[in-house]
Order: structure tokens, then C-alpha cells, then sequence
């Protein structure tokens, strides 16, 4: 009798610890809790190394974009500080990437962007600065509806948003809902808060 109440006893804790298991299998290997906006605009740019890259190239990587100029001195060296936290958090993973766009393309030459992504710190081989014809580069800053434009006023010419787009693997805009269950659309790419919203859902891309 003792026996039997053993077996019984440890069939019952394998179908509790299974039933608990089964959806945590599930949530790795299935959708996370974000947002789907939209699928990324198309792009095709030249990087840094002088090589042409689009958005298939990153396609099956989970990566975030913005839109920059080397010269800017306001929020562009708050936000490549930012974008430097999330290379280092996610330096040995393949499958992230970086894409950033100068919105000030006729000094933003490939070499000008390789030195100032040397001067930066950049050794993700997947953090690609982008340059392009200027019209072209304003209309896909649009597409994905983030700010860019020539303010002669403004401090280094242009004007842009400082925010953060989160692409995930299957070349989809993603991002988390607010404390009233709204889209946050894009990540602040100045605040710390952002920093940290966006290294988490990151993660949840990552884990689809």
C-alpha cells in the first residue's frame, strides 16, 4: 500500500510540474507581448565600409534604428551613448543589429561615418552606419513616421527625433504598451527609462 501511494504521489507532482512546464515552453518559443505597428519601410543605403545594405540584409535579427549626424551637439551623443549600453548588452548575440541613419548625408560620407563609429566604439559587426541621398533619407525617416529636417536655426543645421524604432526578426515595428495600454510607438533614446525599456523588450524579441 505504501508503495502504490508513492507512485501515485510522484505521478501526480510529474502532471503538476508538466502542466506548469507546458506554457513556459510555449511563451519562449511563441509571441511575446508586444505590439506589432507595421513592417519596416524598405531601405537600401551604404554603410561605413562602403557596402550597400537594406533591410533584408537584416531580416531574421532583431535590431533598433535612429536617425543621427556626426556633428550634432545636443541629443545625438546622449543617444549614441544609449545605443553603446545596448551594443554592450548584446555584444555576443548575432541575431541584433544596429541601424543609424545620418539625416546629413552630403558631409556623412562612408568615411566620415567609419571614423566617427571608430571614434565611438563600435565593434558590433552588425551596427551599420547609413548614408544615402538626402530626399531619400527624409522620405524613409517618414515612412517610419520619426522627425528629420533642415532647421538653420536649430544647433548643426538639422532637427530630428530622439527616439528609438525596435524592428523585430521578421522585419516588423514592435514595441511595448503604456501604463493605460496604449502603443508607445518608439523609445526615448535620452532617458535612461527608455534605455531600459527598450534592453528588456530586446530580450523578449530575441527569445521569439
Amino acid at each position: 500500500m505504501k508503495k502504490s501511494y508513492s507512485y501515485v504521489g510522484i505521478s501526480f507532482i510529474v502532471l503538476i510540474f508538466g502542466i506548469w512546464a507546458v506554457p513556459k515552453i510555449v511563451d519562449k518559443f511563441g509571441k511575446s507581448d508586444l505590439i506589432e505597428i507595421g513592417p519596416v519601410p524598405s531601405f537600401e543605403l551604404t554603410d561605413q565600409d562602403n557596402k550597400k545594405i537594406s533591410d533584408k540584409d537584416y531580416l531574421g535579427k532583431v535590431y533598433v534604428v535612429e536617425f543621427f549626424f556626426s556633428t550634432c551637439p545636443t541629443i545625438c551623443p546622449v543617444m549614441n551613448k544609449n545605443m553603446l549600453l545596448l551594443q554592450k548588452e548584446y555584444y555576443g548575440k548575432p541575431d541584433f543589429g544596429i541601424a543609424s541613419v545620418t539625416i546629413n548625408p552630403e558631409y556623412d560620407t562612408p568615411k566620415v561615418l567609419k571614423e566617427h563609429a571608430e571614434q565611438l566604439g563600435v565593434k558590433h559587426y552588425n551596427w551599420h552606419f547609413l548614408t544615402g541621398d538626402r530626399d531619400y533619407i527624409f522620405n524613409l525617416a517618414q515612412g517610419f513616421k520619426m522627425y528629420a529636417g533642415v532647421n538653420p536655426k536649430a544647433a548643426g543645421g538639422f532637427e530630428h527625433s530622439g527616439v528609438f524604432a525596435l524592428v523585430d526578426k521578421e522585419g516588423n515595428i514592435r514595441c511595448r504598451k503604456d501604463q493605460y495600454g496604449n502603443p508607445i510607438l518608439y523609445y526615448d533614446g535620452l532617458e535612461d527609462s527608455g534605455v531600459k525599456a527598450i534592453k528588456e523588450d530586446i530580450k523578449k524579441l530575441l527569445e521569439e
